[in-house]
């Protein structure tokens, strides 16, 4: 089987977070022998869809791997986001027939608890690696 070819999504917003959570997948994608060979950045989550799509629809890409990090504010504006995200990102997975690994943490958590949460995007490289070998199998 050739070299699992991966895209790669990055919110900007909370960059600091969003920062340690792809230098976490890049590291582990090389472990898995996964090659990282497009990576975009967008402002938030919430631009993440039109990136991802622009992505699945080149040949050489077999998965997406989204980064991103929603922190808590004083509305509800942080679970609208994400789940808007999330739910187009699975559709983007449907209609294109390759997988979207979800990394992006939150809704509804501290900053702390962002810290606490990078690996999301080694956990995000992990589910599109195994996706990708499983799919192929069948």
């Amino acid at each position: 089987m050739d070299k699992i070819s991966i895209g790669m999504v990055i919110a900007e917003f909370n960059r600091d977070i969003t920062f340690m959570m792809e230098k976490l997948a890049e590291e582990h994608a090389e472990f898995l022998g996964a090659d990282i060979t497009c990576k975009i950045m967008v402002p938030g989550a919430y631009d993440m869809p039109l990136a991802i799509q622009k992505m699945l629809e080149k040949d050489d890409i077999d998965a997406v791997v989204t980064i991103g990090c929603v922190i808590e504010g004083d509305t509800e504006h942080d679970e609208i986001v994400v789940q808007n995200a999330a739910r187009k990102i699975t559709d983007l997975s449907l209609d294109y027939n390759k997988p979207v690994a979800l990394g992006i943490s939150g809704p509804g958590m501290t900053r702390l608890q962002a810290e606490e949460r990078i690996d999301y995007g080694k956990r995000a490289v992990e589910s599109a690696v195994k996706m990708v070998r499983r799919l192929n199998k069948l």
